[in-house]
């Protein structure tokens, strides 16, 4: 997939404008996070010069689930069950590679009723961004504690939460994903950034994005809650997103600044707020979750990144043309050739 800039502010190099890329009227809460995502996978699409039509949109259940039909309208979407989002994705990019595919989920439908599913998507490498709307709750069903939220946590109408949460990041780093981030959706540019770099990732890119619930979850003692988010955000790294059709050009101190360069010939620069850190470390990444989750903060950028893992498409050795695009005689076995086989057993 070819991602570039657009050209001017009217329309990208496709021929589309901004408002191409919109969806449907929100019904979400006034002030909810994840709407601000939706504005930024608008934003993101635009100026990549994405096509919409080639994209495909897929959640499961929740408010996050809904979220896909408020950006990119003119894409194909379908809900899934509860928590089956990711068994849904891997067959519709098995069946079509060429397909941009792009998931929403929610702590809930990932973490919880989902995590299964999660975590053999991540295993086999299915190419799609996969973002995480996490705030805590359910927010759809009234605000009861998820998966992820704090241990000690209190809602007015939840009680105290007396579990440890998830961390889906680490979740997937112990999955060998390539490609993990966080960020808050409450920083527009980062989330913008992670998206462009995301798009480029040739497997599971995953995102989690701390994403306050107002209605149940935007309180001050809530480490999901827009105040902690800007109290206590950690970046770890500050990311820029350099397009193939740019010049590449590197001018840095050691230990400041580093390039990946993905698939498509896209680069990735990383600049390491911490010189000690280096999000290509899988071992470094996991420590500094942890000590994140020991301290009650949460860091945000990208955690970590390897470009070298085939993805279920090309480990399962398909053909250039997509199996949806062929013809029935091409991928259904004739009679003879069915008796023979049955002969054989």
């Amino acid at each position: 997939m070819s991602l570039q800039e657009p050209p001017s502010q009217e329309v990208n190099f496709i021929g589309l404008s901004r408002n191409d890329y919109k969806g449907g009227a929100s019904t979400l809460c006034k002030g909810c996070g994840h709407d601000s995502i939706s504005s930024r996978i608008i934003t993101v699409a635009y100026d990549l010069s994405i096509n919409p039509k080639r994209v495909i949109k897929l959640s499961g259940i929740g408010c996050s689930s809904k979220s896909p039909a408020y950006f990119l309208g003119q894409s194909h979407g379908i809900n899934g069950l509860h928590g089956r989002m990711p068994s849904m994705a891997t067959g519709a990019i098995l069946a079509n590679h060429n397909l941009v595919a792009v998931g929403v989920s929610g702590d809930g439908d990932t973490a919880s009723i989902g995590m299964g599913q999660f975590k053999h998507m991540v295993r086999r490498n299915t190419p799609m961004v996969y973002i995480i709307e996490n705030n805590g709750v359910y927010g759809l069903t009234k605000g009861q504690f998820s998966a992820t939220a704090d241990e000690g946590q209190e809602l007015k109408h939840a009680g105290r939460n007396e579990l440890p949460p998830l961390d889906v990041c680490l979740e997937a780093l112990v999955m060998d994903c390539g490609f993990v981030a966080r960020s808050f959706a409450g920083d527009p540019r980062q989330v913008e950034t992670l998206l462009k770099a995301a798009f480029s990732h040739r497997g599971t890119a995953v995102i989690d994005i701390i994403s306050p619930c107002v209605t149940f979850n935007d309180h001050e003692e809530s480490t999901k809650s827009y105040s902690y988010g800007k109290a206590h955000e950690d970046v770890v790294t500050d990311v820029s997103f350099v397009p193939a059709r740019e010049e590449l050009t590197v001018n840095y101190n050691e230990g400041e600044v580093a390039d990946v360069e993905m698939f498509d010939g896209s680069v990735l620069r990383l600049h390491k707020l911490d010189s000690k850190y280096d999000p290509r470390d899988k071992f470094a990444a996991l420590k500094v979750l942890e000590e994140a989750h020991l301290k009650q903060e949460f860091i945000t950028g990208l955690i970590y990144i390897n470009e070298d893992r085939p993805t279920v498409s090309e480990l399962s050795n398909l053909s250039e043309t997509p199996l949806s695009m062929m013809k029935e005689e091409q991928v259904r076995p004739s009679r003879e050739a069915l008796a023979k086989l049955m002969a054989e057993f």
